[in-house]
């Protein structure tokens, strides 16, 4: 794939304070990346030097192969962003906004505002005025102010604060499509981490201002291993067994039994050990992890190396 935004040890520094420390990665044509982490970690503040909003104290930042620092306007003229909340003047109506923001570039006809505007599902409300639209016509009235100047680079910050889940599911195919049909990278920050799951194809996680991983969304809620949940009795005894024969696996009491990551072909093996114990086996499932799952297991071990 592609790459077309680019982030080179970007550091940020305020008032002597490390926010961003030497962040690298880099996002590719027709991908939707996930930009995690908790509140406070500097998804916003990375997002803001991307496009322009804040300096760069250290590193670089490329889009579509011109610098941030150097080639400013032939950078961000790649991009269509939302930072934060889609901000509008709520006295015009959803197609006067569109066309103000369309004499910002050259070249946008009215097709293009009316194709837009049918893109992002507002066909039928584009003649209201701002003020009578709920919360999730206004970020579709964003989106469509972002997409006017057909970006190959879409950023969008907490693009589903506040949305009820009909207005999330809306927002997440409008960008699964962008992505797919219109060859474009779509960068979205979020803690909501069971969106991002359905949403991305990968994801960078952010912790304290430092990127701990950039991965495939599958790979990294699925890990080296797949989690088998066995329903055991006496899951103390069951729990020994497994650990003394299979060292190196990890494995926890669960509600109902024991909790193991181990290889598939070694299930048999486990439950012939267990039954010749007398260890009453009721049920074996494989379980997924969640995003939710993987990200507090990876942060919560970076912490603890930190303060080791």
């Amino acid at each position: 794939m592609e790459s077309i935004v680019e982030l080179k040890d970007v550091s940020k520094v305020i008032k002597g304070r490390t926010i961003i420390d030497k962040i690298s990665f880099q996002v590719n044509k027709g991908e939707v990346f996930g930009f995690l982490g908790p509140n406070g970690a500097g998804k916003t503040t990375t997002i803001r030097m991307i496009v322009g909003l804040m300096g760069i104290t250290d590193g670089d930042i490329t889009i579509g192969g011109f610098s941030i620092k150097n080639k400013f306007e032939e950078a961000v003229g790649h991009v269509g962003a939302i930072v934060e909340n889609p901000e509008m003047y709520k006295f015009l109506s959803g197609y006067q906004n569109l066309v103000h923001y369309a004499r910002m570039s050259k070249g946008i006809t009215k097709r293009k505002i009316e194709e837009t505007v049918e893109l992002v599902g507002l066909t039928d409300r584009i003649y209201d005025k701002v003020k009578t639209y709920s919360l999730g016509m206004r970020q579709r009235l964003g989106l469509a102010q972002c997409l006017l100047h057909d970006p190959e680079v879409l950023i969008l910050d907490e693009p589903t604060n506040g949305l009820d889940p009909a207005g999330i599911r809306e927002i997440r195919d409008y960008l699964r499509l962008l992505a797919r049909e219109k060859n474009m990278a779509v960068i979205v920050s979020s803690h909501l981490l069971s969106e991002m799951e359905m949403m991305c194809d990968r994801i960078g996680i952010i912790q304290n201002g430092r990127l701990i991983d950039v991965q495939l969304v599958q790979e990294f809620v699925h890990g080296t291993g797949v989690t088998y949940e066995l329903e055991v009795i006496p899951s103390e005894q069951a729990l020994a067994l497994l650990q003394h024969n299979f060292p190196g696996v990890h494995a926890t009491r669960s509600r109902n039994g024991i909790s193991a990551e181990l290889p598939k072909e070694e299930i048999p093996n486990l439950v012939k050990l267990l039954v010749e114990a007398e260890i009453q086996v009721f049920g074996i499932k494989e379980t997924a992890k969640t995003l939710e799952d993987r990200f507090l297991e990876v942060t919560s071990e970076k912490e603890v190396v930190r303060h080791a």
